[in-house]
């Protein structure tokens, strides 16, 4: 690897020109086709085997109509009411013009029968459910303003304010990264200026990793394509794109300005010489976060691997734009990437290598049992909140209220209960179709004969005397309508005695707040209503009610009669998509941990640190998850960073917090570590290897981590509330990983002495020779004595 690397710093300080145009080239060309085919993106909630996928496929095979669920379009007036009068009209007509919209199936109106439970007592909210024929996962933002721009009567009339909910809302509810971006961007460039010293050198990881982004970002855009990319997806690949990005920059630069600056070495030798040392570093932590990404493979999760996909496509663009494209660059700027700053950063520029990190060294070398007890025992206290740990759903009312999906949410929370923001919907296969009840039905029957002989009584009295045939009064009208709805209703399945009784033992559950009228295929074999709780979609109550639901009500309801039911919708969704990752965690952390230390052993010849290095990035990641929990399941602080009060950790953001963050802790051990076993293998002892690559390496981590931290921290901006669990998740456990590699890690070392080297054998006869570090010349000649 290291020649390989060696002789591609040699093609790009050679070929600089064309390797840069090309790349810009590649990333504009990207750009235009991912804007010109689109790039859709998909919350596939799909998880074969759960029941809320097994409702989804009843409602696809007999009930398609109702396969996509029901969208709210809120109307709330904060004078008068909607129950009367112009309002009313309006309301009607935004009822109209929603039906007619391209992208509506159907739409049901607040002053209809079926209806009438969508408009409040005071008639100050109502709302319009709109069917779309267009999936959560197809629905795009064109599609969606077209079906919000359908409700223009309601939002054109002072006084009324309109809202879209469920995941029409969601589409237009997406808040901007921009800001984080900016932020996180300025941040490391302050940083890194500080880290260089030099105008020149302090944009270029910058340069690099957004020139990387911009077309990391366009392939996964492409990836849509092919597969279902989540929407969380795009921003969770900035975060990551732009920090790994500019740190796995930072290290081949920082190894090329030591090169000219300590040693002389000219640009032309200096830069493919860092390439064979930091360059093939970078390559192999590269490929260990790449590897722990696609290892989510292993969780059977579609929604999950996506992000594993998309996240490591970006890291990989990441990592072929440092070992091209940023030589290429350094080869045409030459020595000019050495000009100095400010001059107290030039004076500055010794200080902090030759004070700090050997100070910490020298007593990490001096008191090693001290600190490696001190930094566990801050790691297990930092872990205690994780014992309360409980996966859940996103939470809608912790959005910014300036979007349309938060608008929706408080207006039915105020109007009809917060459980409506997430109903359950329940799809049951019934087998064989009861016939309806005969009794009830003749008694309508006989009704709507009375009626008629009424009206036919009322006609011919009107002829005898010779005036216009009578027409029926409003309530007479009225009469009439609901006895031909009740004995349709009475003709359908729905009033099948078995489905009857499963609605009323369901409505009895004490969270819940309603059940709605089953709807029913023509043919009598599939049903569905829906089940409103009492509590929100992301409350712990509406996990359990779920659960006692398809463990107790509905299996003692169903048992014996025929029928099958399955509670699904997407708050079930979420629900089965916790309780599978909790599942599958183990086997995703055994085998990311696994390929982990097989990859260390490789390198580093010996089976005792990369042991040591994975128990502590695992002890590391719990304690980061502590924080998790504490920070917004417990709500420690939450209203520091723009919540409103706790939430649920969101199922999926442990999991990909795992994996990344195991990737990125190997980064910095393996920039230490192989520079301690560097000066090892060159005949260094054990204590003094230690020392000096923790004296030679610990700034450029430090400087690394605190970009990091910079870049993840910035997102915990963003409106989003999965944005900011991630934001805060990653930003603290990259503190915690410098925590553990620049003070556990190192005091470990010292304490196992020679023992850090042991390898077996017969593993080191059948284990690959894979060198990183090539650069041999570094091994005595740079290191600080």
């Amino acid at each position: 690897m290291s020649a390989a690397l060696h002789r591609l710093g040699m093609f790009a300080v050679r070929r600089a020109v064309p390797i840069v145009i090309g790349w810009i080239a590649l990333a504009v060309a990207l750009v235009v086709i991912a804007n010109s085919v689109g790039r859709p993106t998909n919350n596939d909630l799909t998880l074969p085997g759960t029941g809320s996928t097994e409702a989804q496929n009843v409602l696809d095979d007999d009930l398609p109509d109702q396969a996509n669920g029901s969208v709210p379009i809120v109307i709330e007036t904060k004078t008068g009411t909607l129950a009367s009068g112009k309002n009313k009209q309006v309301v009607e007509d935004t009822y109209k013009s929603l039906k007619k919209n391209q992208y509506v199936q159907d739409a049901l109106s607040p002053y209809s029968s079926q209806g009438a439970a969508d408009i409040t007592k005071d008639g100050k909210i109502a709302y319009i459910s709109v069917a779309l024929d267009v999936s959560s996962g197809d629905l795009d933002d064109s599609q969606a303003n077209s079906v919000l721009d359908a409700a223009e009567p309601a939002r054109s009339t002072a006084g009324l304010e309109v809202s879209a909910g469920s995941y029409l809302g969601q589409e237009l509810s997406s808040p901007s990264t921009r800001m984080s971006e900016i932020i996180g961007i300025v941040g490391a460039l302050i940083i890194l200026l500080f880290a260089f010293r030099t105008f020149t050198a302090a944009p270029l990881p910058v340069t690099t990793a957004v020139v990387a982004l911009i077309a990391g970002l366009a392939v996964v855009g492409l990836e849509g394509h092919a597969f279902n990319v989540p929407t969380i997806a795009p921003t969770l690949a900035i975060m990551l794109g732009l920090a790994v990005g500019t740190d796995y920059s930072l290290f081949i630069i920082s190894r090329h300005l030591l090169l000219m600056n300590e040693k002389g070495i000219p640009p032309e030798e200096s830069i493919p010489r860092s390439m064979s040392s930091s360059g093939s570093a970078v390559v192999f932590a590269g490929t260990t976060v790449i590897l722990a990404l696609l290892c989510l493979y292993f969780s059977g999760i579609p929604l999950v691997r996506s992000l594993g996909y998309a996240t490591a496509i970006v890291v990989a663009v990441a990592v072929l734009a440092a070992i091209t494209l940023l030589p290429a660059i350094l080869g045409l700027l030459g020595e000019r990437v050495k000009h100095p700053a400010f001059r107290f950063l030039a004076r500055a520029k010794e200080d902090v290598p030759k004070k700090g990190f050997p100070r910490l060294a020298g007593r990490l070398r001096a008191h090693p049992l001290i600190a490696s007890l001190l930094g566990i025992v801050v790691l297990v206290v930092l872990a205690l909140p994780m014992l309360d740990l409980r996966l859940g759903a996103p939470d809608d009312g912790q959005l910014p209220k300036d979007t349309t999906k938060r608008q929706a949410y408080d207006a039915l929370t105020k109007g009809f209960g917060v459980g409506v923001n997430g109903p359950l919907l329940v799809a049951v296969k019934l087998n064989p179709v009861a016939k309806p009840d005969t009794k009830q039905l003749d008694q309508v029957e006989q009704q709507q004969a009375a009626q008629q002989q009424q009206a036919e009584e009322a006609q011919q009295q009107a002829a005898a005397a010779g005036e216009p045939p009578p027409q029926p009064t409003a309530k007479q009208q009225q009469q009439q309508d609901e006895a031909t709805q009740q004995e349709a209703y009475l003709k359908t399945p729905a009033s099948d005695p078995r489905l009857q009784s499963l609605e009323s033992e369901i409505g009895k559950q004490n969270d819940v707040a309603s059940v709605s009228q089953a709807q029913t295929d023509k043919s009598g074999n599939a049903a569905v209503f829906a089940v409103t709780p009492k509590t929100s979609p992301s409350a712990f109550a509406t996990q359990d009610l779920v659960n006692h639901l398809r463990d107790e009500t509905i299996p003692d309801s169903t048992k014996g009669t025929g029928m099958t039911a399955y509670v699904g919708g997407t708050t079930a969704g979420y629900i089965d998509l916790a309780d599978k990752i909790g599942e599958k965690l183990p086997l995703v952390i055994f085998i990311v941990v696994a390929l982990s230390c097989l990859l260390l052993t490789i390198v580093f010849r010996t089976v005792v640190i990369p042991l040591t290095s994975a128990l502590l990035n695992l002890l590391a990641i719990v304690a980061a998850y502590g924080i998790l929990t504490a920070v917004f399941q417990k709500g420690w602080g939450v209203e520091l960073i723009g919540l409103d009060g706790p939430e649920p950790v969101v199922s999926y953001v442990p999991l990909m917090m795992f994996a990344i963050l195991f990737g990125l802790s190997m980064d910095y051990q393996v920039f230490l570590v192989l520079r301690i076993a560097e000066l090892h293998q060159g005949g260094e002892r054990n204590s003094e290897a230690v020392s000096v690559g923790l004296a030679r390496t610990g700034h450029v981590v430090f400087a690394a981590a605190t970009i990091m931290f910079s870049v993840f921290f910035s997102f915990v901006l963003n409106g989003d509330p999965i944005v900011k669990q991630f934001g805060v998740g990653l930003a603290v456990s990259v503190a915690i990983d410098a925590f553990v590699v620049l003070l556990i890690v190192p005091a470990i070392m010292e304490l196992l002495g020679e023992r850090n080297w042991y390898m077996p054998k017969w593993l080191d006869r059948v284990l690959p020779n894979l060198r990183v570090e090539g650069d041999e010349t570094l091994s005595h000649d740079t290191a600080p004595r």
